[in-house]
């Protein structure tokens, strides 16, 4: 019997900082029971750091995702992607929503997460933006942080660091605006922070590796778990210190124009994403779109639809996430749909 898509409930483990009516919104759902649930791990196979199992994704039938991908990696993932990378999806999507400004940090990447972390993964990461909640009283709402804006020293971030002057380290980064639609790939090492009233959805490789360099405000005891354990002289030596013009930002923000499938069919993010993770946007309202079997995380942005499978049809409407096993068969999108395709890197 062919495996079928399943339908993913909210996944909100509590966070340090706060945000989530947005997501409840796009879902169609009760406001959330705390003020510390900004992030929706879509599909996730990815413990939160330092936890006993949060942030795993919890089927219907009670077992959690890593752990039927486990029982069956073919089924879920393709004997291709199986040959390549195990029974690792190598891929989490997020939903985020930042009720308030999320703090200046970045993520380590493949090198250093081998040698200190013993991980495959480091944290690479992109966005797309969804909406955009003006705040007149808030200066970095509607706007990103990404990168020093010039080549920086280890003894200037270390300065910011110990003073906790949030607004010489957001002053050293590209202030960038943001709205609906637009993207930002983040590479692991690059410093960021997202400003306030922004919600997007965020593909990453499969980690929860944060190193902080702004804590102070925030519900989160930075010198203690700031660091994954390292300690900090070590943790920095992950930090991308150099200067990113408007050049090199520019090419951090462009997507491929045209098609690159079916009508209606784009892909988003340059080609320096693909090593780790693939995502299309799919408009339906002229044409349907079909593809071949593959392993992939659907999130539904807009419209309302039915899309078959291989067993019938599956209602679905904005908000609606979806895990899509390479055994369900080829996935076939129509009726009048925005959707994004979030896929793990090829099996190259």
């Amino acid at each position: 019997m062919p495996l079928a898509p399943l339908v993913l409930r909210p996944n909100q483990p509590r966070q340090f900082y706060r945000g989530g009516e947005r997501i409840a919104r796009f879902r169609s759902l009760p406001p959330p029971s705390s003020a510390y649930l900004p992030e929706d791990l879509v599909g996730s196979t990815t413990q939160l750091f330092g936890s006993d199992g949060a942030g795993l994704t919890v089927l219907d039938d009670g077992v959690t995702l890593l752990a039927a991908i486990g029982a069956d990696p073919a089924g879920y993932l393709g004997p291709e992607h199986v040959a390549a990378y195990g029974a690792d999806l190598a891929l989490l999507v997020k939903l985020l929503d930042t009720g308030e400004r999320l703090l200046v940090h970045f993520h380590p990447p493949r090198s250093f997460a081998r040698a200190r972390l013993h991980s495959c993964h480091g944290k690479t990461e992109a966005w797309i933006v969804t909406e955009i909640t003006g705040d007149s009283a808030d200066e970095s709402a509607g706007y990103v942080y990404v990168g020093f804006r010039e080549d920086t020293s280890p003894a200037a971030v270390r300065e910011w660091m110990a003073a906790q002057d949030a607004a010489a380290l957001l002053g050293a980064l590209n202030k960038i605006p943001v709205g609906p639609g637009d993207t930002c790939l983040v590479p692991a090492g690059v410093p960021h922070a997202i400003g306030a009233g922004v919600t997007l959805v965020e593909v990453q490789e499969p980690t929860d590796f944060s190193i902080l360099l702004e804590w102070a405000g925030y519900d989160i005891d930075g010198p203690a778990r700031g660091h994954l354990g390292l300690g900090y002289d070590i943790a920095l030596q992950a930090l991308d210190y150099s200067g990113w013009d408007d050049r090199r930002v520019g090419g951090l923000l462009s997507s491929r124009p045209g098609p690159s499938g079916p009508a209606g069919t784009t892909r988003l993010f340059p080609r320096a994403a693909d090593e780790f993770f693939r995502v299309e946007r799919i408009e339906t309202a002229t044409a349907p779109a079909r593809f071949a079997p593959q392993v992939a995380v659907l999130v539904v942005l807009d419209g309302r639809g039915q899309p078959p499978w291989a067993a019938g049809t599956l209602p679905v409407a904005r908000g609606t996430t979806l895990f899509v096993p390479y055994g369900a068969g080829p996935t076939h999108l129509e009726g009048d749909l925005a959707v994004l395709r979030c896929m793990p890197p090829a099996p190259f």
